[in-house]
């Protein structure tokens, strides 16, 4: 892309796991930048980040930051881009947030690229990134959407804990040498949620991601339901969504089953989803071969395993779907879009 139009590209929660890795993505891609603004708190403001061979400082993120901006790349947290990003696109920026502030507004396209492309075009100055665990499922189940349709989706999730910030890997590892060393385990991350209670994640599993709402599903549960029927644009997709914290550091893994419209040969989906963009088939069981969170760490893929036909249910498959979630999961996606928009602007 280097000999396009140059953009001035701003990323705020630039000192963030997932703002580290679009700065190095946007490097890596040779994105068409004029000019990088790196934003944060002002906690993080003065520390310098290499960037294709020049230093940057991180500056604070202000409603003036923006000025000249034509990307911007939010992923600092919700409250965050409530308050900045009407201040960027009041400022003439297209604004990709990678948080859940705008992502069932009715105004605001949410953008999986390999599955709702088309959706990019329509925004009105701002593009919901989906949860991390939603992008992955969507990017798999979009081939046999297409080509069978879906009825109905139920997804158990096994989430890396890189998903709820550096912060909790910390706390994480430190558990896992306090369990290994007979030494007390004192939580005080997860789950987090709106009470004081924590528990232990070191060898354990914790079914809760976020706060419960009334109906006993979390909010990452409820995202996973709602933004699944608003990104294939259809709300007769029933879903429902059990999501569970795990102790791995990055990879979120789901096994998904999925009930199609029509009938189906089981060959014949194997090779839709080996054809499907940014999707790798992992899938020879005979061999031990399906897809692993280790092995999808640093990847931008998403990986489809353990294919097979219901035993129950003859219009019904099941599968195992893993992906980086600092990667497609937010940051790769994000950059994705960012990619499409300069397409579409030169």
């Amino acid at each position: 892309m280097s000999n396009q139009k140059q953009f001035t590209v701003a990323v705020v929660g630039a000192t963030g796991a997932v703002g580290e890795q679009i700065i190095r993505l946007l490097a890596e891609r040779d994105f068409p930048i004029k000019e990088l603004r790196l934003l944060s708190s002002a906690r993080s403001a003065g520390k310098v980040i290499p960037f294709k061979g020049q230093d940057v400082i991180v500056q604070e993120a202000t409603p003036d930051s923006f000025r000249g901006v034509e990307i911007a790349l939010f992923s600092a947290g919700g409250d965050i881009s409530r308050q900045l990003v009407p201040h960027a696109v009041e400022h003439g920026a297209v604004c990709i947030d990678n948080t859940s502030a705008f992502r069932m507004d009715p105004e605001t396209p949410l953008v999986v690229p390999e599955v709702n492309v088309d959706k990019i075009s329509e925004h009105k100055g701002v593009i919901a990134n989906p949860n991390c665990s939603t992008i992955q499922m969507v990017a798999a189940l979009k081939p046999l959407y297409d080509r069978y349709g879906i009825s109905r989706i139920i997804v158990s999730t096994y989430q890396a804990v890189s998903g709820a910030g550096a912060k909790a890997i910390d706390e994480m590892l430190r558990q896992s040498r306090d369990v290994l060393e007979g030494n007390d385990v004192n939580p005080q991350i997860l789950p987090v949620g709106s009470l004081p209670v924590k528990h232990q994640i070191a060898f354990n599993a914790i079914p809760q991601i976020d706060k419960f709402g009334d109906n006993g599903f979390t909010y990452e549960e409820m995202k996973m339901i709602n933004e699944t029927k608003k990104i294939m644009g259809d709300d007769s997709i029933e879903v429902t969504a059990t999501c569970v914290r795990i102790p791995v550091v990055y990879g979120h893994s789901e096994s998904v089953y999925v009930e199609l419209k029509s009938d189906f040969d089981v060959e014949e989906v194997k090779a839709l989803i080996a054809d499907a963009p940014g999707i790798v088939l992992q899938d020879n069981p005979q061999e031990q071969v399906y897809p692993l969170a280790t092995d999808a760490a640093g990847k931008l893929e998403t990986f489809v395993g353990r294919v097979r036909r219901d035993l129950n249910n003859p219009r019904a498959l099941n599968m195992w779907i893993v992906s980086d979630n600092l990667l497609k999961g937010a940051a790769w996606n994000a950059v994705q879009i960012a990619e499409y928009i300069a397409i579409e602007q030169q």
